[in-house]
């Protein structure tokens, strides 16, 4: 197949970003704090990558600092246009990231599979978000989602041989990723240790203060990972989730997906209700 002709298959596959995307209206959105770090504990519940992690990442010695630097270029990708967006740069930035497994196979970042699956956790992402925190998302506009992630996953560079065709096939590969193939992974298991452990003090905040803060932040913070988490990655994990926590965190839920709520938030400045990097892509646009 031509290039020409592969770009018109992806083009017809496939819906655009920009402003009138759903996932432009939902990637960058600051209520994205609710669910926690779902998809990071998710990514590192792949063996492969949890161990690219390992074996690569400040993610145990700095946590903030990797969420600092991996974040941003993941926004840009999304919020850029076609022709000027960092995605290959991300892309780039795993080139060296391989190693051996425990068993003695061989891992790599950029093997499409795994490649995939960090994406897919943002794609799920926020699907979630949007169906658990703002509104009730109708099939055709989780289609739609799915469809403009396709655009998103090959701004990377990457092969998408792995990628689902659409979403009732991205529906099935999510369901068995977790049911046969996610871990306990070692690195997604100290993602989610200050659930019962406490949060460790911050860099740059006083160990006074923080005892101040802790014993408010730390119990917030263990709902919204846990209750962010599907039950198979709770119960791999060892998360502890009574029946009487679910019906809060639903109730929680309902109360972000209420109509005050809602109209409330849609009220506020741009600048409170997105970040930086979804109010550059929106004022460019």
């Amino acid at each position: 197949m031509t290039e020409l002709a592969e770009r018109s298959e992806h083009l017809d596959d496939a819906l655009p970003l920009g402003p009138q995307s759903l996932v432009w209206r939902y990637f960058g959105d600051n209520r994205m704090f609710l669910i926690g770090p779902r998809p990071a504990v998710l990514q590192n519940m792949l063996a492969e990558l949890g161990q690219g992690v390992l074996d690569h990442s400040v993610f145990f010695s700095d946590t903030a600092a990797r969420v600092k630097r991996s974040l941003p270029p993941i926004f840009m990708t999304v919020y850029g246009s076609d022709d000027d967006n960092p995605g290959q740069q991300v892309r780039d930035f795993h080139t060296g990231i391989k190693g051996t497994m425990p068993d003695g196979a061989r891992y790599h970042a950029l093997d499409p599979e795994t490649y995939f699956w960090a994406h897919a956790t943002f794609v799920e992402q926020v699907l979630y978000f949007a169906d658990t925190f703002v509104k009730r998302l109708s099939r055709e506009e989780k289609e739609q989602i799915y469809a403009e992630s396709k655009t998103w996953y090959r701004r990377y560079g990457v092969s998408d041989r792995p990628m689902p065709a659409d979403y009732a096939e991205f529906e099935k590969y999510w369901d068995r990723m977790l049911d046969e193939i996610v871990v306990a992974h070692k690195t997604a298991l100290y993602g989610v240790g200050y659930v019962t452990k406490g949060f460790p003090c911050p860099k740059g905040v006083s160990p006074a203060v923080w005892r101040l803060i802790s014993p408010v932040f730390n119990p917030i913070a263990a709902f919204l990972t846990t209750g962010g988490l599907p039950p198979r990655a709770r119960t791999l994990l060892g998360l502890p989730w009574s029946e009487r926590q679910e019906r809060r965190y639903q109730r929680f839920a309902a109360l972000w997906r209420s109509r005050p709520v809602n109209w409330l938030w849609d009220h506020l400045p741009m600048r409170l209700r997105y970040n930086r990097y979804a109010q550059k892509g929106y004022a460019g646009a």
